[in-house]
């Protein structure tokens, strides 16, 4: 077990001790790969042998650290590749590793349902269950041939070897995540709109909140809707200047909300995500003299001020407070 899939435990805004964090990662191997919004994957071939301690012992040096250092938990899974150490993280609980062996994959992922494996998305999953191959274990059982017919020869060839273990993916080092994402679940299936717009403006307040905290902007915004059925509908729209203004985010996300002409669609849950994000210095800001714009701007350096002393709940936007 080489691989460790390390997801942080970070407080709501907690963005900003990301950098930290993989940091304390990069002290133990170079070879460090951020996800979003709050996970990494640290490859340690040669760690274990110059540290002379395995990946879980040192597992767990990391956790003590974040702790001590951070104040941060987190959740750890290990494994001989990114896949299963993915997979083993999703298993795992706070103060416990969970390590996934080579020689116990098959075991492992056999029970899984085959939408659990990373790549497979809500077609390719679909498609399987339709022919009763709906876990991981069925799916390594079937002939290649048979997969291949499904879903394609490249796709059929990589979903068989995952599901019995061959683990082919590499760590790939790169720099914090260049996106910023938040969710809103509903309790229930919603249909109201106003809910959907309320969701909306809680979302993009926060991502403001969060891009302000790191001293970034985003040049553009995604949405993804998701609904009763399990479908979803994602949209993109490029900012018109990078910005961390979350009234402008706001405004972006209705917009894109309203281009979709929902019309008693059943939400489970709405998503935005801040992507292109880049050096808040580097940002050019548009004059355009509206006094309500300066004021609201002014509000924001307060209210981020607030936040920091009192927590990101002291302040909410007004339709929220309710």
């Amino acid at each position: 077990m080489t691989i460790l899939c390390v997801r942080f435990q970070l407080p709501p805004s907690g963005e900003a001790a990301l950098p930290g964090l993989l940091g304390l990662l990069e002290e133990f191997t170079p070879v460090v790969e951020a996800l979003p919004p709050d996970a990494a994957l640290a490859d340690l071939h040669g760690a274990e042998r110059y540290f002379g301690r395995d990946a879980v012992e040192l597992a767990s040096v990391i956790r003590v650290r974040a702790l001590a250092l951070h104040g941060v938990d987190c959740v750890i899974g290990a494994g001989p590749g990114r896949m299963l150490a993915r997979m083993a993280m999703k298993d795992a609980r706070p103060g416990l590793t969970r390590a996934v062996t080579a020689e116990a994959a098959v075991d492992f992922l056999a029970e899984k349902p085959v939408a659990a494996l990373p790549g497979v998305g809500t077609a390719t999953a679909r498609t399987l269950c339709e022919y009763g191959l709906d876990t991981l274990g069925r799916v390594a059982a079937a002939p290649l041939s048979t997969l291949q017919r499904l879903v394609g020869v490249r796709v059929g060839r990589e979903l068989h070897e995952k599901a019995n273990g061959i683990d082919r993916g590499r760590v790939v080092p790169n720099a914090i995540s260049r996106s910023l994402a938040t969710e809103r679940p509903f309790n229930r299936d919603e249909l109201d709109s106003d809910r959907h717009r309320r969701a909306l403006l809680s979302a993009a307040d926060e991502l403001g909140a969060r891009l302000r905290a790191l001293d970034k902007v985003c040049g553009a915004l995604t949405l993804t809707v998701r609904y009763a059925d399990r479908s979803s509908t994602t949209r993109t729209r490029t900012l018109k200047e990078p910005t961390a203004h979350s009234a402008a985010l706001t405004r972006t996300a209705y917009g894109m909300y309203e281009a979709l002409g929902l019309q008693r669609a059943r939400v489970r849950a709405m998503s935005l995500r801040a992507e292109a994000l880049g050096p808040a210095e580097q940002a050019s800001h548009q004059l355009t003299f509206d006094p309500a714009d300066e004021k609201l701007r002014r509000i924001e350096e307060v209210a981020d001020r607030v936040r920091a002393r009192f927590g990101p709940r002291a302040v909410v936007p007004g339709a929220l407070a309710a």
